[in-house]
């Protein structure tokens, strides 16, 4: 199963950019071997000023059609790791092609789109800057895929 990080912003090169994809590739070499991955991240800017609904038009096209959508959202549902790996295995199992993350712009997600998801997932209460979100998800996913595999990285 494919999975994307679908995300309004474009991040420059930095420590958050070298955590990204850090985590990235890790999880890429972890996760193929259990049929998840790769792991792509699709990155929107609304250049033109028009606010919500149109970050929403463009993640809309950044998701692939079918996949499995979970929206980012401080609202949503708080997760364990391993609830989060079951999550990934069990989309995985129904035989799910794809699953995409989204994170939306300073603003948040679009009410509509937020909607449109199959759930949406929380960090918890307090609200992250967009870089940091997206390296924290990479992470989780990383996380989420070795305590599928077995490895040592999830001690909890």
């Amino acid at each position: 199963m494919r999975v994307h990080i679908c995300a309004v912003g474009r991040l420059k090169s930095g420590p958050e950019r070298a955590l990204i994809d850090d985590y990235t590739a890790r999880f890429d070499r972890t996760g193929r071997p259990l049929g998840l991955g790769p792991l792509t991240e699709h990155e929107v800017e609304d250049r033109r000023g028009g606010g919500m609904a149109a970050e929403a038009a463009l993640l809309d096209r950044a998701v692939p059609d079918g996949a499995f959508l979970i929206a980012m959202d401080e609202r949503g549902r708080q997760m364990s790791s391993p609830d989060l790996a079951a999550l990934l295995a069990q989309r995985r199992d129904e035989g799910r092609r794809d699953l995409a993350l989204m994170i939306g712009g300073a603003d948040g997600l679009d009410p509509d789109l937020r909607v449109r998801a199959d759930m949406a997932l929380s960090f918890g209460a307090m609200v992250w800057p967009h870089a940091l979100a997206r390296a924290m998800l990479a992470e989780q996913l990383y996380r989420a895929a070795t305590i599928l595999g077995g490895g040592p990285y999830h001690r909890a």
